[in-house]
């Protein structure tokens, strides 16, 4: 009880200097538990929505995907016969059974050809309107859709763009584009995620999505009182035989939930990973905190072992404060992590995806994961400072304040330090030289753990050698105040390396996904200046296949000397050595893309591969399956009849754009596959006439001005897309790692602040003999800034060594260029000093008020 009570009242005394400590346990814990309660929400609104949308049991064609989404490489989704609907009707068990029509390969315009697709990722939707929709939307404004000419839109898509009665939409799908106005707005009665959904009446849906009346993608089914689903489901399939896909609302919300699963989980293990980052930063805060803690109380701690206290008793006590520590931050951080997570769904409304706070869910085990987590964090990291605690003799109570330096402790320190950064960087030049990806994967990875585990244990011995080259560099010029800020970060290199270790972690991780970044845009620009010999290649952005409207307004633009189709066929091989390979895909194109993009091969010709019944593999394939110019596979296209095909070339893996690709021509394929099943195509290349490149590029975007759905890049504009899609990758990622940078900025307030209390007398005597106000504040400042200028070189250093290595193993996908992103690079080491003056704003201030007198009289 005793050793309890010291605690308390050591926690009391130094609440202050718990504090910044406090708050970095806070801000970890509340990451954790406001990551879990985020995508424990996101799990429960779509468990709701797709509870309550499914009917009891739906039908839909043997093609249709699990998920609902139905369509199909010819852009229209599989349907069923609207026969199949009375068939339902008659089986045992059912109350009612309605047919209905929908496809998500759409794209809606308003009348300015504006997209309203959403922005966050989610679906848009065009169906018929039914009994099953009107259980989850209530008309709030205007009415159905009754005839061609009529539309309802969902009340958030109206809102976000501002759609009212009677404006103009254009639905565009593979059939064509369909004009409406709209009659209608439909409000959400369960939470809406994000989609963007649009009715029509029945035949015209039919007509708009399909091409044909007559026909319908699910047929929903209600059950009769006392008829369970399953039992509803056998009476179903009994009735109508084979050939169709019979689920349950269950397995209907199943599936649904098992794609938003994926999604889910690498977002939740994503943000737990740079949680568990902010976690190990937050570890050296701690430590540094405790270990100043307990220098400051060197003589205290002597005098208690001298009146009986033993080492158990002294070890015990700082370990309790910890534990207070940790409690205290831990709970503060779970209430904390509520609010992160609301304000997560409302930055995500912001985007598009709706979620709403009845439906927050905050499980029993989310809080107890954070305190555990918390707490047991903080009482590691404060063990080694509580055993060196517990090592100070009862003289320690006549000397000055302070333990001594253990000399043997950091030669032995020093030797770990060297060994692990030696083996780090022995695993790393192995996965540089590594010839397979998975392999040189493992290296990396323990390379990179090694090797920053080695530069933590070995910061101080780096602190001593790299903290006087910056201060030679940059705080000499300060004249007699830059040298004392120099001596003050030499005077505890283990202080300095472990302040220093915090900022490395999250500027180490900067530099390397920055590098990495940079050479995967630098490696596809080359390959695509290499390869790519179109002027202009024309896609939907979103997946969508070419609509044969499309394709004639295309090939009608004057200016192009050359038009290429692209097409993917889904087809079975049988290959030279008997192995039948399903779920294979063949890129069929016209022969003048063996000029649009510049395949390597090494064996054959790839233009003799767009010849009558010829075809081209990649090298893997062909090692695989013993293929070489010359062999016959058996083509068996889905739809369509099976081809024997000859290999006419064998394509290099060594490749970025098209890599895996297998080519025939379209000529070829349309000998097996009748018109009607033929997919459509994917996207097109064009190149202009010489000289009419300008000329062109505007006339294909005259003609595309009707089909808002697809984008026409030049070479400079892809290039611009590829570094935008990874440059805002990499800023999700940054802004992540934010949180790890924070608690490290925290680190070197901590360590300041704790550094001015230890110095009180030392500030003291400096101020009575001449020193003023303005120069020590300048002093901790710059002491501040060279500690952060440390661990931004170390960090800076550690990633770009990552980064390089990571590229060597991208080189192995055919991303070979490394490009180092000395702008980025430069750009951090220069914020690091900002970050280090920000630090030190308030334990100067603090510093600069102290009273003379006071100072000097502290013991």
């Amino acid at each position: 009880m005793t050793v309890l009570k010291t605690s308390l009242r050591n926690f009391l005394a130094h609440k202050g200097r718990m504090a910044l400590s406090a708050i970095a346990v806070l801000l970890s814990v509340a990451f954790v538990c406001g990551t879990l309660v985020f995508t424990d929400t996101m799990n429960t609104t779509f468990d709701k929505l797709f509870q309550v949308t499914s009917s009891d049991v739906t039908v839909s064609a043997k093609g249709a995907s699990d998920t609902g989404e139905t369509t199909s490489d010819t852009g229209k989704p599989p349907v069923l016969p609207a026969a199949v609907v009375g068939k339902i009707e008659r089986a045992p068990g059912v109350k009612s059974a309605e047919g209905t029509v929908f496809s998500t390969s759409v794209t809606v315009v308003d009348g300015d050809k504006e997209k309203l697709s959403p922005t966050s990722g989610a679906p848009t939707i065009v169906g018929n309107w039914n009994a099953n929709d009107a259980r989850t939307m209530k008309i709030t404004t205007g009415a159905a859709p009754r005839g061609s000419g009529q539309i309802m839109v969902d009340a958030d898509t109206a809102k976000k763009h501002h759609l009212k009665l009677g404006d103009d939409i254009g639905v565009i799908t593979a059939v064509g584009t369909h004009q409406a106005r709209v009659s209608g707005i439909a409000t959400f009665t369960v939470t809406n995620p994000g989609a963007a959904i649009f009715y029509l009446d029945t035949r015209t849906a039919q007509q708009a999505l399909v091409g044909r009346t007559g026909v319908f993608t699910n047929v929903n089914v209600t059950a009769d009182a006392g008829v369970t689903d399953a039992r509803l489901k056998r009476d179903v399939s009994t009735a109508l035989g084979t050939g169709y896909k019979v689920q349950t609302a269950k397995e209907v919300a199943d599936a649904n939930q098992q794609d938003v699963k994926s999604f889910l989980d690498v977002m939740r293990y994503a943000m737990l990973g740079f949680a568990g980052i902010a976690f190990l930063v937050g570890i050296f805060l701690i430590i540094n905190t405790f270990s100043m803690l307990v220098a400051q109380r060197t003589r205290e701690i002597g005098l208690m072992r001298a009146i009986g206290s033993s080492r158990r008793q002294v070890n015990r006590s700082v370990l309790i404060e910890a534990l207070l520590l940790g409690v205290v931050g831990s709970v503060l951080g779970v209430g904390a992590g509520v609010g992160i997570a609301v304000g997560l769904m409302k930055l995500m409304g912001q985007i598009g995806m709706h979620l709403s706070t009845d439906d927050l869910t905050v499980a029993w085990t989310t809080p107890v994961a954070g305190v555990v987590l918390g707490v047991v964090v903080t009482v590691l990291a404060a063990y080694l400072p509580a055993r060196r605690a517990g090592k100070i003799s009862p003289m320690a109570a006549l000397r000055d304040a302070g333990a001594p330096a253990d000399a043997r402790a950091g030669v032995i320190r020093a030797v770990i330090g060297l060994v692990l950064t030696g083996a780090g960087a022995a695993s790393l030049a192995a996965a540089a030289a590594s010839d397979h990806a998975t392999t040189g994967s493992a290296w990396l990875g323990l390379g990179i753990v090694l090797s920053l585990i080695g530069f933590v244990v070995i910061g101080p011995l780096l602190a001593s050698g790299v903290v006087r080259v910056l201060g030679a560099i940059v705080l000499r010029v300060f004249g007699p105040v830059g040298r004392m800020a120099e001596r003050n970060a030499l005077r505890n290199p283990r202080r300095t390396g472990a302040t220093g270790a915090a900022l490395m972690i999250g500027l180490a991780l900067v530099a390397c996904l920055s590098v990495v970044g940079s050479s995967m845009v630098a490696s596809a620009t080359d390959q695509l200046d290499k390869t790519v010999g179109a002027d202009f290649i024309v896609q939907s952005d979103n997946g969508s296949v070419i609509t044969p409207q499309a394709v004639d307004a295309l090939k009608s633009t004057p200016g192009l000397e050359r038009v290429t189709e692209y097409k993917v066929l889904p087809v079975t091989m049988t290959t030279p050595d008997g192995k039948v390979s399903k779920n294979e895909s063949l890129n069929a194109a016209d022969p003048s893309y063996a000029e649009d993009l510049r395949t390597k091969t090494v064996q054959g010709d790839l233009a003799d591969a767009y010849g009558a019944d010829s075809m081209s593999v990649f090298a893997g394939f062909a090692k695989d399956h013993g293929i070489e110019l010359g062999s016959r596979v058996d083509v068996a296209f889905q739809g369509g009849r099976t081809a024997k095909l000859t290999v006419r070339a064998i394509t290099s893996d060594d490749v970025v754009v098209d890599k895996g690709a297998m080519y025939v021509s379209i000529a070829t394929a349309k000998k097996y596959v009748p018109a009607d099943r033929m997919p459509l195509d994917v996207l097109f290349f064009a190149t202009a006439k010489e000289g009419q490149q300008d000329a062109a590029y505007k006339a294909l975007k005259a003609s595309l001005h009707d089909y808002p759905q697809y984008t026409v890049r030049d070479q400079t504009d892809y290039k611009q897309a590829l570094k935008d899609q990874i440059g805002q990758l990499l800023n999700l990622i940054y802004g992540l790692l934010a949180l790890a940078i924070i608690v490290a900025v925290l680190g070197v307030v901590n360590t300041l602040a704790l550094s001015v209390v230890e110095r009180t007398r030392e500030i003291g005597l400096m101020r009575a003999i001449g020193l003023s106000r303005r120069q020590l504040r300048r002093m901790i400042r710059l002491e501040s800034v060279v500690i952060a200028l440390f661990g931004a070189l170390l960090g800076l250093g550690l990633g770009m060594g990552w980064g390089a290595t990571a590229q060597k193993l991208l080189a192995l996908q055919g991303l070979k260029v490394l490009d180092i992103p000395w702008p980025t690079i430069i750009t951090v080491f220069i914020a690091s000093a900002f970050v280090g003056l920000f630090a030190a704003l308030i334990p100067a201030f603090r510093a600069g008020r102290m009273n003379v007198l006071s100072a000097i009289a502290t013991e």
